[in-house]
Parts: C-alpha cells; sequence; structure tokens
C-alpha cells in the first residue's frame, strides 16, 4: 500500500499543467496530489515516505484514448502487412470471429501490460466483436483492468451491418440492434463509475460507418444522453470510408455524424484524417474530440489527421495507440514521439514541440474521456504518473531531459502510480509473471490463426 504522504524529491524534470514550478517535486495524500513544490521548497507537513528522484522524470499518467485489446493476438500477421484499412480489415475480420473468453482475457492482459510499462495509467478500449460465445467481452476486460489497477473507459462496441446487407464485417459479427442495446444498458448499470476517481467507465461505441446501420447510432446517442454516458466511433479515417458514406448515405462522414445526432461534447472519434476546413469548424464548434492515432494511420497508410487545425476550432485532441494490429504495439511513450515526427511534416518543427503532444497524451486524452481529475500533475488530481530513468545509452549526451524523453526514444516506465499505488516498480509490474503471460498470449495467437 502507499505511504499515507509520500514526497516525490525533486525530479530531474517534470512536466505540469501550465509550466508550473515544481522542480521541489510533490507530495501524494491519500491518493491525490496535495502540494507542488517549487525548487527549494519543502512540505507543508512531514512525510510518511519520501522518493528521490532526481534521476527521474516526472509525467503525468499517459492516457491512451483508442485501443482494441484483442489485436495483440494478431500482431504482425503476413497477409495483412501491407493491405490497407478495408482489405486489411476484410482479411481479419473471420480470424477475430473466432475469439474466445480466455484468448480475450490474454490479449486484454498483455495489452495492458504494456501500456502500464510505457507510463500509461488510463485506456480507452473498443471492443465491437461479440461472437458465439464471446458476449460477455466487456466483464472479461473489467477483470482484467481491475487486477492491473489501471483505469479503464471501456467502450462498448457493435456492428449490425454485415455483408449481406452491404457492410464490410462477415455476418457472424454481426449483432441485433435489440442485442446490442440491452448489453449496453446492462454494462452501464454493472460497471460504469462517476466522479473523481473513477477506476472503470463504460461507453458507447458502434464501430464506423461501413459496420452500423444509422439506426444503431441514433439508438446509441439517445442511450448515452439518457444514461450520460459518451459516444466514440471510427470517423473519417480513410478515403474509402469518405467514398462509402457518399454512396449509402449520400452524406460526407461529418454530415452523417450530425445526421445520427453524434456531433456534440458527448462523442471522441478516432483517427479523424478527411476532415474539409468546413467540417473542421464545425467539430470544433461542436465540442467533439479527436484521437490521434499517428502509428496506425502510417501503418496503414490513411493519411495524417490536421491536429493544430482541429485544435484551433476548439476540438479537443487526444492520442491512441489503436489496435496491436495496425501499430502493432501498445507502447503509448512511443506514440508521443511518433505523434511529434509525423506531425511535424504537416505543420514544421516550430508548432508541434515535445510539450504539446505530452499535453494530447495527458490533459487532451483525458478531455476526451470527459475526466478532469486526470491528465495533469496538480493540485487536488488523482496520483497517477509515470517516472522515467535517462541512464541508458541512448541518452547519453541529451541535455533537456523532457526533449530526451521523446527524441531520444524512450520505451519504458521506471515507475508508474495509479491513484496513489504504485503498480510498476523497477520497470516491473508488481504481481505479474510478465513470462508466464507472454508464452500463454503466445500459444493463444497460434491456435487463433490455425483455427
Amino acid at each position: 500500500m502507499a505511504a499515507n504522504r509520500l514526497w516525490l524529491r525533486n525530479p530531474l524534470a517534470i512536466h505540469t499543467a501550465n509550466t508550473l514550478d515544481a522542480r521541489g517535486g510533490l507530495v501524494i495524500e491519500d491518493g491525490r496530489i496535495c502540494e507542488l513544490l517549487a525548487a527549494g521548497q519543502h512540505p507543508e507537513r512531514p512525510c510518511d515516505q519520501v522518493f528521490d528522484a532526481r534521476e527521474h522524470v516526472l509525467l503525468p499518467g499517459l492516457i491512451n484514448t483508442h485501443h482494441h485489446f484483442y489485436q495483440t493476438l494478431t500482431r504482425a500477421w503476413a497477409p495483412v502487412v501491407n493491405q490497407p484499412l478495408f482489405p486489411w480489415l476484410q482479411t481479419l475480420y473471420p480470424i477475430w470471429a473466432r475469439l474466445t473468453p480466455d484468448m480475450l482475457a490474454l490479449a486484454t492482459r498483455v495489452a495492458l501490460a504494456e501500456l502500464l510499462l510505457s507510463g500509461c495509467t488510463t485506456a480507452a478500449d473498443h471492443h465491437y466483436l461479440f461472437p458465439d460465445g464471446l458476449e460477455e467481452a466487456i466483464d472479461v476486460q473489467v477483470e482484467v483492468v481491475r487486477e492491473l489497477g489501471m483505469r479503464a473507459m471501456l467502450s462498448r462496441g457493435s456492428m449490425s451491418l454485415g455483408q449481406a446487407d452491404g457492410g464490410l464485417p462477415p455476418q457472424q459479427t454481426v449483432q441485433q440492434g435489440e442485442v446490442i442495446l440491452a448489453d449496453s444498458e446492462r454494462l452501464i448499470s454493472a460497471y460504469h463509475q462517476r466522479g473523481a476517481g473513477a477506476q472503470i467507465q463504460i461507453a458507447l461505441a458502434p464501430c464506423s460507418p461501413f459496420s452500423v446501420t444509422p439506426e444503431i447510432m441514433r439508438a446509441s446517442a439517445e442511450l448515452a444522453r439518457g444514461r450520460d454516458v459518451r459516444l466514440h466511433t471510427h470517423l473519417a479515417e480513410t478515403l474509402d470510408e469518405e467514398d462509402f458514406c457518399l454512396q449509402r448515405f449520400g452524406l460526407r462522414t461529418v454530415d452523417y455524424l450530425d445526421s445520427v445526432d453524434w456531433l456534440g461534447p458527448r462523442t471522441w472519434l478516432a483517427h479523424g484524417i478527411h476532415f474539409n476546413p468546413d467540417e473542421i469548424v464545425r467539430l470544433g464548434a461542436a465540442g467533439t474530440g479527436i484521437c490521434h492515432c499517428p502509428s496506425s494511420n502510417m501503418r496503414l497508410a490513411s493519411g495524417i489527421c490536421p491536429t493544430l487545425d482541429l485544435q484551433a476550432a476548439g476540438a479537443p485532441i487526444g492520442l491512441g495507440v489503436d489496435g496491436s494490429a495496425s501499430n502493432d504495439g501498445s507502447n503509448l511513450i512511443l506514440e508521443v514521439r511518433q505523434a511529434l515526427y509525423l506531425q511535424r511534416l504537416r505543420y514544421g518543427a516550430e508548432a508541434i514541440t515535445p510539450a504539446r503532444v505530452l499535453d494530447w497524451a495527458t490533459q487532451g486524452s483525458a478531455r476526451l474521456l470527459g475526466r478532469d481529475d486526470i491528465g495533469e500533475l496538480a493540485v487536488g488530481k488523482q496520483a497517477d504518473l509515470a517516472l522515467y530513468r535517462l541512464d541508458e545509452l541512448r541518452f547519453s549526451g541529451s541535455h533537456d531531459p523532457l526533449s530526451a524523453l521523446l527524441l531520444c526514444g524512450a520505451d519504458r516506465a521506471d515507475r508508474v502510480m495509479v491513484g496513489g499505488q504504485w503498480r510498476v516498480l523497477d520497470g516491473q509490474i508488481i504481481g505479474l509473471d510478465l513470462r508466464r503471460l507472454i508464452a500463454d498470449h503466445r500459444q493463444a495467437a497460434a491456435r487463433l490463426i490455425a483455427a
């Protein structure tokens, strides 16, 4: 258990909201940050424990706002390595339809462990596959989240438009609308927590315009308003998707979003690449959030999200690793680095700074999930944080610690805390047999492909 009062003293560098001076570190009490200390300052009251952080860069816990945990079982699968999104999906759907609860538990444990080791403390997952036998997929994920002690926004995804009706998914992966809505209600009632410090929350997440009907989009929006939960979907990821919407609905993607009553601050979208200037203005005015997934967008050659244009219009920007079949990892600190480099290609080096992209992965991502208790190192916020050492060969000769974290390619946190509890110490997840997990996961991945 964490000490009642813990002083993380004199970090090598610290990333705080509004660049506050916190070179003296911070004090944690009862799972929250209660003091930020300037250089040379000491806590107001004695602390039970003091941790000397002079060799650590201290960040808010990173927040991942788009993932597909189950996809850790299909990383770097040869038949899809060189495919763009639509054929990539059509090839993988039949494989994913074989998922079992045990496989999903392993896949989720691997995704969360990898995220946690990278300094991520909160993860949003978009799970939309519920074939026969996997009807309680979200329940499986809840147990793994609790086991690892992280926070999660588990999105109850859905697919209701199969190939027989003009959609992309095979029929064995789609569900009827009444089944989707009933399970969504059940999950909200069973698991959704509210208020500061919530560990598990539920969102409603019809998969995409090419895999769900407008009816389930509208019904999900209505249910989300009635139960005060958030909405999530993929949108404007590829030009193929834009063409699909034009041909099927006679609408561009943002017009379609508006037509099903999704355009608003309750919604956050994955990818958001192919918006025109008018659509960017509309999204910003509505306060609709965008999760930038740079590695996946590069892997599938989908395009580059117009982050700064969206942000200038008023749309919150967060980061996500996306599924591990299109990344092919779950490492959020490396995703921050990818965002830095990819966005510099669009906006230039002066506009895209390490501090800006770290803000996307922390404060920005928290806004996407509708949370104001995480994503910042500030008094009153949850004590979710990540500490990184810069003592490896790759950092030798570096000068600015916060910049070095990204420019020199940090990929693993030394310590990670969630709600005042250490979950990673000396680069190891407390209580997790990583070797056994890797062995079991590899076997499950082989069975899934061979089935």
